[in-house]
């Protein structure tokens, strides 16, 4: 099989794709657990594959600006063989823990997508980043270490170009069990998710660190760590107390991220971020540079795709420059 360079320049724009569809909730990377991806064909059970139908599309497109969707087009009437290659590619995406979404298109169920891309044969696979397609068509059932060694190509690529993130683990609710409609728990995130439920905070600390550790690109662990510790910091604080310490001393940087910290955990985004602004506008030397890599810290617990993380950073460059 032919590796396909990754490419971002110059692709496809598939807008004209998209129809009207309920936008994910924030912080929500991919489909699966919608009621469309539920009804499609294809029986995706990977926590990293869905099947897509025209109703789930847009939401699929969506999903690849967090990072790339893998489209396999697939024909069980016309080649047999390109349901086992779909089956294949859910396989070694999965492999990659959230890297890559494995999408199944049934050509036979939605002829419409097949028609609007000028799929000419199945099976095909088609890997989209931010919306678009990121490499070239790649025709024909390429056997699994091939397509082993396309995806490690494309993770390297990938890292070299700056971009690692990850798509949240699917919903997948066994057989019998239509009726229930919760998220399925990645496995990776279980122990520091039972130590919070647990209130053992500084035990989820250490498991969310554990996980940057093993892998600093992990996006969901970093955030976790980071409220974890957000948490573990506030854990006992009068929030009066801290507000009034605040006030007193608007030059005491330890306060004015106390409150910072509270102000998150409350609900006060914007007002946690502006907050550390000013801190960094008014401080000097080290107490500037802890102020800056504290808000960077929050940063990451609100998530770094967050409308308001974007708004805080150019407030934040602002202050700096």
């Amino acid at each position: 099989m032919t590796q396909q360079p990754f490419s971002r320049p110059g692709a496809i724009d598939l807008s004209s794709l998209q129809r009207p569809a309920t936008p994910p909730p924030s912080g929500a990377a991919a489909p699966a657990g919608s009621d469309a991806a539920a009804g499609a064909t294809g029986g995706a059970t990977s926590a990293y594959a869905v099947s897509v139908t025209e109703a789930n599309f847009q939401t699929v497109l969506e999903s690849s600006m967090t990072a790339p969707v893998v489209l396999v087009f697939t024909s069980p009437s016309q080649s047999p063989e390109s349901v086992r290659f779909a089956e294949d590619v859910a396989t070694v995406a999965a492999e990659h823990e959230g890297r890559f979404l494995a999408a199944t298109i049934d050509v036979d169920v939605s002829p419409q997508i097949a028609q609007a891309m000028q799929i000419q044969q199945v099976p095909l696979m088609l890997v989209l980043l931010d919306g678009r397609p990121a490499t070239q068509p790649i025709p024909g059932a390429a056997p699994i270490d091939d397509l082993r060694a396309m995806f490690t190509q494309l993770a390297q690529q990938l890292t070299a170009q700056g971009f690692a993130g990850r798509h949240q683990p699917q919903s997948t609710v066994p057989a019998g069990d239509e009726g229930e409609d919760e998220q399925a728990v990645d496995p990776r995130y279980a122990p520091a998710q039972d130590a919070l439920a647990a209130g053992d905070i500084d035990g989820a600390v250490g498991e969310y660190q554990k996980l940057v550790e093993a892998n600093p690109a992990d996006h969901e662990a970093a955030a976790g760590l980071a409220m974890a510790k957000v948490l573990q910091r506030t854990q006992g604080v009068d929030l009066h107390a801290a507000r009034a310490a605040a006030a007193a001393d608007p030059d005491d940087l330890d306060a004015q991220i106390m409150v910072a910290d509270l102000d998150l955990l409350g609900g006060h985004v914007e007002d946690s971020f502006a907050r550390l602004v000013e801190a960094v506008r008014r401080s000097v030397d080290k107490d500037r540079d802890r102020a800056r890599e504290h808000l960077i810290g929050l940063f990451a617990a609100v998530g770094n795709d967050d409308a308001r993380v974007l708004k805080a950073r150019q407030a934040l460059a602002s202050a700096l420059y």
